[in-house]
């Protein structure tokens, strides 16, 4: 998905909006998402390239209008984690141990201790180990 058209829709008062706001309908793995991007786009260390897809993938995840509604029951939400996930695949070198904190103190704030812990958290945490070392895949396939 070509985020690229989305990135005039972003901006850090629309996002926060829209996290507040949806949190409990997106779920913890959107919001997870969404905040990792977040906090790597705030991050110092992220490089300009990296940013640039961030802002595409948060401005998709803020625009209204999407290819499903996010009014639509389940599946509402799930082009909005498909255009977060490839965004995280992209940037995950910039998603460092600070960048994770962040995000995971800020989604125990919507959704409660356990959120942290849940195994959709795990799992992306997992991709982005994997997103790093791609030579581990490698080897693991083999």
């Amino acid at each position: 998905m070509d985020t690229s058209k989305y990135e005039k829709h972003f901006s850090n008062d629309r996002f926060w909006e829209k996290v507040k706001k949806h949190a409990k309908d997106a779920g913890a793995k959107v919001v997870y998402a969404g905040l990792l991007l977040f906090y790597a786009l705030e991050s110092k260390k992220t490089p300009l390239k990296a940013k640039i897809q961030i802002y595409g993938a948060l401005g998709y995840l803020i625009l209204p209008v999407d290819l499903v509604p996010d009014v639509v029951p389940i599946a509402g939400y799930v082009d909005d984690l498909g255009a977060l996930g490839l965004a995280l695949g992209a940037v995950a070198m910039s998603i460092d141990a600070e960048v994770k904190k962040k995000a995971k103190d800020k989604l125990v704030e919507f959704f409660g201790e356990e959120a942290g812990k849940s195994q959709d958290i795990i799992d992306i945490d997992g991709q982005l180990v994997d997103e790093m070392n791609p030579s581990n895949d490698e080897e693991a396939h083999k």
